[in-house]
């Protein structure tokens, strides 16, 4: 009899994340339906893959008139976008249905064991790094969670993996219960989803979670000079940041234990000081399961970085464009600016989440020539940086590419970094980044 035979669980959430767990609770035994409050229109291809697979889906209108009663349901299943307090959620609660994450789903029906990445900024490149880091040195991994897959996508799936490279959101922190791995990394922390947590040591709280169940055994891999607690773990620590004491440091291309060189990243296709930071805690990570630095440094250099990070579209007129969409906060913004040399004409904006920018100020001089805004806080943006440089609002990406552009210098980078969320103008980064790379390669 498999784990959840003969049990009624409810899915809330038909995007990626639910559909992998529906997959693997029926795999597991249970009758599953899916719900969903979000427009029906606009879910219509996840409802119609949903049916396809012959779950039963409630969406719409018909999820937001939901009554649920006690005994209605064994278990609910939260996605990772939605808040437990929400209204959809706040039923199953309130009829006393047992509420778990999609993450803590998967972690109890596998024995694969992970490496978890947690950080306001970086996460994605960092799983991408640790997997491609297993994969070239005999371990079978894949990268998942909240990149890509879910992580119940590949338990359901069947296939075997020695290491599971598993990035986790804060929103995938805040439902886990008894979710551990043997090593988990912390790559930074900033403020950022105001628009989600009461204030920021609600978001630090739900994120530093990654550790709550490590034991004596398990390793933490943490940014030197960060102030979460890792709890019963190994503390390794990594800095590429000039003169800070790590375990793992990165100094003008070299990598640095005890004062001496132990590898060199001249070969890699990483750039700047933060993506160096995301190497560090890859190769931390996987000295834990057994594997050597000049194995892993050989297995990154055919690496190449997640699109919309810092990713290079174009070089026209001795200007380079530069696509940051994945930047969504000020902090992923801020790493950016650092990391170049040239001197830079900034389109910014986006979503109000509510954040404070001013901090950005003190980045500016020297580095930016121009800003150029767009979205929702474009006038806020205005108002705060328009003393200090020369700032113009565009319509649109294809207008704030031009006038970018117009403003820039030969030797300039043309960066978009926006510092902020897309879903004002689109659909997510990957969306607005693309906006960019066409109006980019539309130049003549």
């Amino acid at each position: 009899m498999t784990p959840l035979s003969g049990q009624h669980l409810a899915v809330l959430g038909a995007g990626r994340s639910g559909l992998g767990a529906a997959r693997l609770a029926r795999l597991l035994g249970a009758e599953v339906t899916v719900f969903d409050e979000g427009d029906a229109d606009r879910l219509a291809a996840a409802m119609d893959r949903l049916a396809t697979e012959g779950f039963a889906v409630v969406c719409g209108e018909a999820a937001k008139s939901l009554e649920v009663k006690p005994g209605d349901f064994d278990m609910a299943v939260i996605s990772p976008g939605l808040d437990e307090h929400w209204p959809l959620p706040a039923k199953f609660v309130a009829a006393g249905t047992p509420l778990i994450g999609e993450t803590e789903l998967a972690f109890l029906h596998t024995d694969m064991p992970a490496v978890a990445i947690t950080g306001t900024n970086g996460k994605t490149t960092c799983t991408e790094a640790i997997a491609a880091i297993f994969n070239g040195c005999g371990l079978r991994s894949v990268p998942c969670g909240n990149h890509g897959v879910s992580m119940s996508e590949v338990v359901a799936s069947g296939e075997r993996y020695d290491v599971l490279s598993l990035e986790l959101s804060s929103f995938q922190l805040e439902t886990i219960r008894s979710f551990r791995a043997p090593a988990s990394v912390w790559l930074n922390f900033a403020p950022d989803h105001l628009d989600r947590y009461p204030d920021e040591a609600a978001y630090f709280e739900a994120k530093s979670r990654i550790f709550m169940n490590m034991t004596a055994e398990d390793v933490a891999i943490v940014r030197a000079g960060e102030s979460v607690s890792s709890g019963r773990a190994i503390r390794r620590t990594f800095s590429a940041e000039p003169g800070v004491d790590a375990d793992l440091r990165y100094e003008n291309g070299a990598i640095l234990r005890d004062g001496e060189v132990v590898g060199n990243t001249t070969a890699l296709r990483l750039r700047g000081r933060h993506n160096m930071e995301n190497v560090l805690a890859a190769l931390l990570a996987g000295e834990v399961f057994g594997l050597k630095i000049p194995d892993m440094l050989a297995a990154l250099v055919g690496f190449v970085p997640p699109a919309h990070r810092c990713e290079l579209v174009r070089s026209l007129d001795d200007r380079e464009y530069l696509n940051d969409s994945k930047a969504t906060n000020l902090h992923a913004l801020e790493a950016c600016l650092l990391s170049q040399d040239r001197m830079i004409v900034l389109i910014a904006g986006g979503k109000d989440k509510e954040l404070d920018y001013t901090p950005l100020r003190s980045s500016l001089a020297g580095r930016v020539r121009a800003m150029v805004f767009i979205g929702e806080i474009a006038g806020q943006l205005e108002s705060t940086f328009g003393d200090l440089v020369p700032c113009q609002t565009a319509a649109d990406m294809h207008d704030a590419v031009h006038r970018a552009r117009e403003v820039s210098q030969a030797g300039d980078t043309i960066l978009l970094s926006p510092g902020t969320s897309s879903f004002d103008m689109f659909s997510g980064y990957p969306a607005r980044g693309q906006a960019f790379r066409d109006a980019v390669l539309s130049l003549n």
